[in-house]
C-alpha cells in the first residue's frame, strides 16, 4: 500500500438504487472547502451546471442544525428558474455538513447530502459526498451522479480562485518592497 495521497480530482464515483458517493480531492484547506458548503456567497458560485446562475438575492444559508437552506438557479437559454431547498441537519466545522434536500417537484420526498471532509495535511482535502434516500430509480441516481461531479468541478474552480485572490491580497504591494538598485 502506498502511501501517497491522490492527485486533486475524483477519486472515485458510484451510483446504486440508493443513492451516491463521489469521493474527491480539492486543492483547498478544508476550513475553505467547508464554508463553499455553508457561505451563500461561496455556495452560489459552485452549485449548479455549468452555465448556470445563482444570484446572491436567490440564495439563502443558515447553515446550523435545523437551519433553512435555499437556493434558485437559472439555467438555459429560456433563464428556466429550478429552486432548491431543505434544512441543514448537522453542521460540525469544519470536518462535515449534513443537509435535507427537498425535491424541487414538489413530491415530497427528501434525500439526504453529506460532505465529510478530511484534512489531507499539505493544504488539501479529502470530500466524501453522498446522497442518499432511495427516493429515485437507479437511472435518476446516475444522472445526479453525472450533475454532481459537474457541481464539483465548479466548486474546484471557485476553490482555486478564492485561494488565488487570497494569494494576490497576501502578497499585495510585494513588488513595491525589493531593494532599490543604488548607484
Amino acid at each position: 500500500m502506498s502511501n501517497t495521497t491522490p492527485p486533486e480530482g475524483v477519486v472515485s464515483a458510484a451510483s446504486d438504487a440508493e443513492g451516491i458517493v463521489i469521493v474527491r480531492v480539492f486543492d483547498a484547506p478544508r476550513e475553505l472547502v467547508f464554508k463553499a458548503w455553508t457561505e451563500a456567497e461561496r455556495f452560489a458560485t459552485w452549485f449548479g451546471e455549468h452555465g448556470s446562475t445563482i444570484p446572491l438575492d436567490k440564495v439563502s444559508m443558515d447553515a446550523r442544525p435545523g437551519g433553512a437552506w435555499s437556493a434558485t438557479m437559472i439555467y438555459g437559454p429560456d433563464k428556466v428558474e429550478l429552486s432548491f431547498s431543505g434544512t441543514f441537519l448537522e453542521v460540525v466545522e469544519p470536518e462535515r455538513v449534513s443537509l435535507a434536500f427537498e425535491d424541487p417537484e414538489g413530491s415530497g420526498f427528501e434525500e439526504v447530502l453529506t460532505a465529510v471532509l478530511k484534512d489531507l495535511g499539505d493544504g488539501r482535502t479529502e470530500m466524501t459526498f453522498t446522497q442518499r434516500g432511495g427516493n429515485l430509480p437507479a437511472d435518476e441516481y446516475s444522472r445526479a451522479l453525472r450533475g454532481s461531479l459537474i457541481f464539483f468541478d465548479r466548486m474546484a474552480e471557485h476553490l482555486s480562485a478564492s485561494l488565488k485572490t487570497r494569494h494576490d491580497q497576501e502578497h499585495e504591494g510585494d513588488n513595491d518592497r525589493s531593494p532599490r538598485p543604488t548607484s
